[in-house]
C-alpha cells in the first residue's frame, strides 16, 4: 500500500458490491479510499481497527429516491435513512424541489411540497432558509454544509416551470417556445453546476392539499423533449418521470420518444397498484424492448409494498374521514387520547359511515388492512389481515381497528400496503427486483412524514429477502448488496462508489447480520415549528462509514460529518 492506513476492518464477511459471494476478508482504509482487500498484516501502529469476525461488511447504499431537498438545508443528519446503511442519496425526486424559485413564487413550492409529500407548510416556512434563487446558488448553499452521508440533487420541472411561468404553470397552461427555451438553458444550467438529473411528475395523485395537480401534470412532450435534448448536449445526467401510465402504450412510447430525443438515460416509478395489477408486467415488457434497441430506461422498484402508517397520532387513520374526527383532531395527542378512550366517542365514531369513497377504498377496506407488527412484518399473510382477525375473534372489525391503535399508550400502527401487493404477496415484485432493466429505490425518506415510513427498505430488502423470508424464495445476499449499492451508484454515474474495491470512497456498512432489523416507526416532533415526522430506527449496524470515516457505532451518531454534496458524475 502506497499510503499506510488509518483504519481496518478486520476479519468481516464481504460482500463487496459486485454479486458474487461474500469471502472473508480485510479492508484497508486510508485518505477516505479502500486501499487494499484481502489477508492483511498488522494495521501501522496508531491506525484504528473494527474487529469484523462474523459481521457482514458491504458498501454503503446508495438511495436514488429521497425527498431530503428541505432537511438537507436545516439538517446536518438524513435519518432516517442515514440509520439504514445509506452514505449517498439522490433529492429533488418527482419534478418537486425548492430552486430556482424567485421570492415571490417561494409558496407555491412549498404548497406543491406540503401536498405532494406531506410536508407542513410551517416546517417549510420556519425552515427553509430561502438564501437562493437560482439552482446553482441552492448547490452552494448546500455545498457550504457537512452531512452524515453525500448528497446527489437533481432540478425539478415544477421548479422550473413555476420560475419561468408563474401562474400560467399553475393553471396548467402549455409552455410556448420561449419558455420551453428559458426551461432548457436553466435545466442544462444546472446539471452544468452539478444537479445529476432533471425529474418531473405526471401523477394525478400529486397535488396541493387544496386539490390543485402539480404543474408538470399535462406537460406537452414537446416541452420535454426540448429539456432532455439540452440537457442530452452535456452529454451526463438522466431524466427521472412518475407516472399514472393512465394510457400506458401511448405514454410510455411518449417517453420513449424523448429519452431518444435526449440521448440521456430515463428512469420511472415500476409499481404494482391495485387497481390495474397487470401494468407492471406490461411496462416491464416495453422497457425490455426499448433497451434492446438500444434507449437505456430503467423502473425503479420497491422491494416491499408501500404501505400507509395509520394510526391516532398519525395524519391518517381509518376513521379520520369521519365527522366526530373533527372534534379531536386539533387536540394535542394526549387530549385527544383521553377522548378516544370514552366508551361514549368510541361507539359514536364507529357508527358513523365513511362517505367518501377514495377514503373507503384506502382505509376501509379490512381485508387488506394489518397490524404492523415488531418487527414490522411487511408481507403478512392474509390470516393477519383484520378482517380475518376479527372473524377469528368473533369482534367487529371497526372495533378491533380502534382497539389495535390504542394499543401502546395510543400509539398502536396499522399498515395498509396499497402498492405492491395486490396479490396479496410479493412474487410481482421478486420480479421486478430481479429483473436486468430495474433499479432499486422509491424510499421516499424526507417525505410523507406522517404516513409513510420506507426510508428503511434498504434494512428490510436485506433481511426479508436474503434471511427471513417464508412465504416464497429468497434472493442471494450479494446480489441483493449489489442492486442496493454498486447498481444503483452506476446508473448515477458515480464510479468512485457502490464496491469494496481499491482506489474506491471508503463508504461502508458493518453489519451484524443475524441481528438485523428494522424496528416500529415511531413518532417525533423534532422539524422546525415543533413538527412531526415518523423515524425508524435499525438495530445491527456495528458501523458506518462515509468517506472512511465512522459517522454511526450501533446506531449511535459518532459526531463526525465528512459527508458532502456530490457535484455531477463522479469517476
Amino acid at each position: 500500500m502506497a499510503r499506510e492506513a488509518e483504519l481496518v476492518i478486520r476479519g468481516g464477511t464481504i460482500a463487496d458490491g459486485l454479486g458474487g459471494t461474500p469471502y472473508e476478508a480485510d479492508v484497508a482504509i486510508g485518505g477516505g479510499r479502500i486501499l487494499a482487500v484481502g489477508k492483511l498484516g498488522p494495521a501501522p501502529r496508531g491506525a484504528e481497527e473494527i474487529d469484523a469476525k462474523g459481521l457482514l461488511v458491504t458498501p454503503g447504499f446508495v438511495d436514488i429516491h429521497t425527498h431530503y431537498d428541505g432537511q438537507a438545508t436545516w439538517s446536518s443528519r438524513l435519518d432516517s435513512s442515514s440509520w439504514h446503511g445509506v452514505t449517498t442519496a439522490l433529492i429533488g425526486n418527482c419534478g418537486v424541489g425548492f430552486a430556482p424559485c424567485l421570492p415571490e413564487r417561494r409558496d407555491i413550492l412549498v404548497a406543491l411540497m406540503e401536498g405532494i409529500e406531506d410536508l407542513p407548510e410551517i416546517v417549510l416556512t420556519e425552515g427553509l432558509p430561502w438564501t437562493w434563487e437560482s439552482f446553482p446558488q441552492f448547490l452552494d448553499v448546500l455545498g457550504g454544509r457537512s452531512y452524515d452521508m453525500d448528497i446527489a440533487t437533481q432540478v425539478p420541472h415544477a421548479a422550473l416551470r413555476i420560475h419561468v411561468m408563474g401562474q400560467r404553470a399553475a393553471d396548467h397552461e402549455q409552455a410556448n417556445q420561449a419558455d420551453r427555451a428559458e426551461m432548457a438553458r436553466l435545466a442544462a444550467e444546472a446539471i452544468a453546476a452539478g444537479a445529476l438529473g432533471f425529474s418531473t411528475s405526471r401523477a394525478l395523485a400529486h397535488k396541493t392539499l387544496d386539490g390543485r395537480h402539480t404543474p408538470t401534470l399535462r406537460a406537452a412532450e414537446e416541452e420535454l423533449a426540448d429539456i432532455g435534448r439540452a440537457i442530452g448536449k452535456l452529454g451526463r445526467g438522466w431524466l427521472q418521470v412518475i407516472s399514472d401510465f393512465d394510457e400506458p402504450g401511448e405514454e410510455f412510447a411518449m417517453l420513449r420518444r424523448v429519452a431518444e430525443a435526449a440521448g440521456r438515460p430515463m428512469t420511472f416509478s415500476l409499481l404494482q397498484r391495485e387497481k390495474v395489477p397487470w401494468l407492471w408486467r406490461f411496462l416491464l415488457d416495453r422497457l425490455e424492448e426499448t433497451n434492446a434497441a438500444g434507449t437505456p430506461i430503467t423502473g425503479q422498484v420497491m422491494a416491499r409494498p408501500i404501505g400507509l402508517m395509520l394510526g391516532f397520532e398519525l395524519s391518517q387513520n381509518p376513521f379520520f374521514a369521519r365527522p366526530s374526527w373533527q372534534l379531536v383532531a386539533k387536540l394535542p395527542f394526549a387530549e385527544r387520547l383521553a377522548v378516544l378512550r370514552t366508551p361514549e366517542f368510541r361507539a359514536r365514531i364507529i357508527a358513523e359511515p365513511t362517505t367518501d369513497p377514495a377514503m373507503i377504498y384506502r382505509l376501509n377496506t379490512w381485508h387488506m388492512m394489518f397490524p404492523l407488527g415488531d418487527p414490522p412484518d411487511y408481507e403478512p399473510p392474509p390470516e393477519r389481515s383484520l378482517a380475518a382477525m376479527a372473524t377469528q375473534r368473533g369482534v367487529d372489525v371497526q372495533e378491533l381497528a380502534y382497539d389495535l391503535m390504542l394499543e401502546k399508550d395510543g400509539r398502536g400502527i396499522l399498515n395498509r400496503p396499497i402498492i405492491n401487493y395486490a396479490d396479496g404477496d410479493l412474487t410481482a415484485v421478486k420480479t421486478m427486483v430481479e429483473h436486468p432493466n430495474t433499479l432499486m429505490g422509491l424510499g421516499d425518506g424526507g417525505a410523507h412524514l406522517g404516513l409513510i415510513c420506507d426510508a428503511s427498505s434498504t434494512t428490510s430488502t436485506i433481511t426479508h429477502w436474503t434471511r427471513d423470508r417464508s412465504r416464497g424464495e429468497k434472493l442471494p445476499l450479494g446480489f441483493v448488496i449489489k442492486r442496493l449499492s454498486h447498481d444503483n451508484a452506476r446508473a448515477l454515474g458515480l464510479t468512485d462508489r457502490g464496491a469494496i474495491a481499491p482506489g474506491l470512497r471508503a463508504d461502508i456498512n458493518v453489519i451484524d447480520y443475524d441481528r438485523l432489523r428494522a424496528r416500529v416507526p415511531e413518532l417525533a416532533y423534532d422539524l422546525p415549528a415543533g413538527g412531526k415526522r415518523l423515524l425508524q430506527r435499525a438495530d445491527g449496524y456495528v458501523a458506518t462509514l462515509v468517506n472512511g470515516q465512522p459517522v454511526y457505532r450501533e446506531g449511535q451518531a459518532t459526531g463526525a460529518l465528512p459527508g458532502r454534496l456530490v457535484r455531477g458524475a463522479a469517476a
